[in-house]
């Protein structure tokens, strides 16, 4: 008995619509007796089995899915029913639809914290490396919406391994077209054990006329309740849009059943197409050794051994003693052996209901280890506080706050001399103030620091950083790090110039020390003492005054000589203030220096580094690290992380 064919339709394409006319006319006059009939007794189920046989046969159970789901809404077939149009087993099920794909907590927060890291992603990681996540997220929450009751089991293999006859054992009915012309399956056919998959079935794409339903005793049907079998075309067939077909199909399965025959178990398209990229897929993967038959004595059993070792090496991890794994045995469809081992194993394996979640399970695991070198290197990560401490003291170097330290240490001292200084001292300051350019605050740290402040210093300064910062870092988050740093130097030269013009040194004059006034009245005292000594002694030269040469030369003396020594007194006094005046300003200097890196350069580039901690908590959540793995990166406070 075989399934109808892609060819059957076109033979039948003009008598097609007569017939289905026909045959919603002859449902709708005997709809009371056809649901007796579907619902009697296990002896009748064999003949209405037989009936339907027949006309597939006929070539009349192509319905389209519109037709077949209207006629079993009628009938109260259920919504798995719709669409399924080969052989009536047992009862047709509930009409109520099944209820929906529930993930457990652990699951759910992986795919949410996938969620949110392609969300945190989008402007740092470029689309293509984010497709397959995304794909991921699609298919958890469409599958999640469907049958949560139902697995989803495709049936894969190569050109002549026997999965389509496979496929007929399992359903107990032909089903799938078998044969010597190659490739034999076209198309994705499905046959449901129960009612409710409809929805399943139409997630795949496989039309109603390729939807089945199996020809076996309630027994032998109740053990595989639940279950969606689907007969894919050959994955290595000449045809690319059967390939295509397969590649598609895979991805949207809770599990999968690879047909391998004794010739070609071995093949390399089989093991490095498929069975090593899908090797995280172990749980919800069968590997049959098919058509043991033709293997003599123990050869089946040195062939399943083989077949084994390849899967081990391919990272295929082995359902063996307990462990979780891919289930691997060996069967003949064509003499029946092994074909009730492998059905108990799919009916305890369908009634666990795991299957779909594990599957997505699976794809999450292997959609981070793809995104792997995306958000983790292993490397230590973060900005330390000596490379934040080393970036502010190159600026302050750029801005020269050092020297206008300096100058503004010297300028006190100048200040204080003009102040505590004799006259004539003064007066000798002030002649060579007239002959040179003035020396004063900011136009001396100006002057001598001009070059300090060049955009090549600042620009090394900044690159030196942005090196540091993206040190470690995966290479979009490390390209973003630099890229913020860029847009940050952009400007930050005029910046700090404008800012050393205003915050070397405070306005107005210098802060006087508590001896100041003391000093300034004995330097006057000095002074008075040589204009009376100088004024008696003109006073005893032209006869004024009576001659003593004493009085007047000792206080002459007593004020030339103090004077200078009360400027020397002075200007050993004034050290310390003047110290501490010009650190005052290299302080000032340096902060503002440092508040200006910090605004453009340090807080873009924290802001990032903090964006990629983020990604690397969400990271360690969708791997099933936890958070901790992400809480130490030193993004901000540059403590670092692995």
């Amino acid at each position: 008995m075989t399934a109808v064919t892609d060819q059957d339709h076109t033979d039948n394409r003009d008598q097609q619509p007569q017939q289905e006319h026909q045959e919603r006319q002859k449902q709708q006059e005997q709809h009371a007796p056809q649901e007796e009939r579907e619902s009697g007794t296990p002896g009748e189920e064999k003949t209405v089995s037989k009936d339907a046989v027949g006309a597939w046969d006929d070539g009349l159970i192509a319905r389209r899915v519109n037709e077949a789901t209207a006629v079993d809404s009628r009938i109260g077939g259920g919504g798995g029913g719709g669409g399924l149009g080969g052989g009536v087993s047992g009862g047709a099920g509930s009409a109520l639809p099944a209820p929906p794909l529930t993930y457990d907590g652990p699951l759910r927060s992986r795919l949410d914290a996938l969620r949110e890291l392609v969300g945190l992603s989008r402007a740092r990681v470029d689309s293509t490396t984010l497709a397959e996540a995304g794909r991921v997220l699609d298919e958890a929450v469409a599958r999640r919406r469907l049958s949560g009751q139902h697995t989803v089991v495709a049936l894969a293999g190569a050109t002549g391994s026997g999965k389509s006859q496979l496929f007929n054992a399992l359903a107990g009915v032909n089903i799938s077209e078998t044969g010597v012309r190659r490739p034999t399956t076209a198309a994705p056919i499905a046959c449901s054990w129960s009612d409710g998959a409809a929805t399943l079935i139409d997630r795949l794409g496989i039309p109603g006329r390729l939807r089945r339903r199996p020809v076996q005793s309630p027994e032998a049907e109740a053990q595989l309740r639940g279950l969606v079998l689907i007969d894919l075309p050959d994955h290595d067939s000449a045809a690319v849009q059967h390939r295509e077909q397969v590649d598609r199909v895979l991805r949207l399965v809770d599990a999968v059943i690879w047909v391998v025959d004794p010739e070609k178990y071995a093949d390399a398209v089989l093991h490095e197409r498929y069975l090593r990229p899908m090797a995280g897929h172990a749980e919800v993967m069968f590997v049959v050794l098919n058509q043991v038959d033709r293997l003599p004595g123990e050869a089946a059993e040195l062939v399943l051994d083989d077949l084994r070792r390849l899967l081990d090496e391919d990272g295929v991890a082995l359902g063996e003693y307990g462990e979780p794994g891919a289930t691997v045995l060996a069967l003949s469809a064509l003499t029946g052996d092994g074909i009730g081992e492998l059905r108990e194993l799919l009916g305890q394996f369908v009634a666990e209901r795991g299957a779909a979640a594990r599957r997505v399970s699976a794809d999450l695991e292997a959609a981070a280890w793809r995104l792997r070198p995306v958000y983790a290197t292993g490397r230590r990560t973060g900005l330390s506080e000596e490379a934040r401490e080393a970036f502010a003291d190159r600026l302050a170097d750029a801005v020269g706050a050092t020297a206008a330290g300096e100058a503004a240490e010297r300028a006190w001292l100048r200040h204080a001399g003009r102040a505590c200084g004799t006259p004539w001292l003064r007066l000798w300051r002030w002649q060579q103030d007239r002959r040179e350019p003035p020396t004063g605050r900011l136009s001396v740290r100006a002057q001598a620091d001009e070059e300090a402040t060049a955009r090549q210093r600042v620009e090394q300064a900044v690159r030196t950083v942005s090196e540091r910062a993206s040190a470690g870092l995966p290479a979009p988050w490390a390209q973003a790090v630099r890229e913020a740093a860029v847009r940050g130097a952009q400007g930050l030269p005029e910046a700090l110039d404008e800012l050393a013009a205003r915050a070397g040194l405070p306005p107005g004059r210098p802060p006087r020390p508590g001896w100041w006034p003391v000093a300034v009245l004995a330097q006057a005292s000095m002074t008075l003492l040589q204009v009376v000594g100088g004024l008696w002694l003109v006073g005893q030269i032209v006869g004024v005054m009576a001659p003593n040469l004493g009085v007047p030369v000792l206080l002459m003396v007593a004020g030339i000589i103090g004077g200078p020594l009360v400027e020397w007194s002075c200007r050993m006094a004034a050290r310390g203030p003047a110290r501490r005046y010009g650190q005052d300003a290299e302080r000032r200097l340096r902060e503002a220096a440092a508040g200006c890196g910090r605004a453009r350069v340090l807080d873009p580039l924290a802001a990032e580094l903090l964006r990629y901690r983020e990604v690397r908590e969400q990271y360690g959540r969708v791997t099933g690290a936890g958070a901790g793995a992400g809480a130490a990166t030193g993004a901000a406070t540059g403590t670092g992380a692995r």
